[in-house]
């Protein structure tokens, strides 16, 4: 070899380690499917405990979702008729047959009202629940936001609050 190729020769010189931030896309989705996941997890968590498999309370939320679903289905007074015996129903299943099975009239919706944790005014909003069973076809005057109302209010009374 040619001695002045070789002197005007310079060594390899190595590239600098690359900076850790920021991290490459991959990280960041990576981030934000844990992320995701995690949300994912805490609803499902919290869903579970709220309304655990088999219990009273996910069969009551289920049928009060479904009676909303089919609310525009059934005429108003149809709906509040179901939604008057699947309160009944749930009263029965929480508070036990002697505390609720005897009520009726505005003693119902005076025990209503005591137990519904947002104190929706039931005794005032709720007398179709206990006139419509009674009332002959299309004489009982409920509207369909009126339904709308006592079911959303009923989904909050129905729902599982821990002691």
């Amino acid at each position: 070899m040619n001695d002045a190729l070789v002197a005007r020769m310079r060594d390899i010189h190595e590239l600098p380690p690359p900076s850790w931030w920021p991290p490459a896309l991959g990280w960041w989705l990576l981030l934000l499917g844990g992320l995701l996941a995690a949300a994912l997890l805490w609803l499902a968590i919290r869903s579970l405990r709220r309304y655990p498999p088999g219990s009273w309370h996910r069969d009551a939320r289920n049928q009060l979702l479904a009676l909303r679903r089919l609310s525009s289905q059934l005429t108003p007074e149809q709906a509040v008729r179901e939604l008057s015996e699947l309160m009944r129903r749930i009263a029965v299943a929480r508070a036990g047959r002697e505390a609720a099975a005897g009520l009726n009239g505005e003693a119902w919706l005076e025990w209503l009202e005591q137990k519904d944790p947002e104190r929706f005014p039931w005794r005032r909003e709720g007398k179709a629940l206990i006139t419509s069973a009674y009332a002959p076809p299309g004489k009982c005057p409920v509207s369909r936001e009126q339904v709308e109302r006592l079911i959303q209010a009923a989904l909050v009374w129905a729902r599982r609050h821990p002691r």
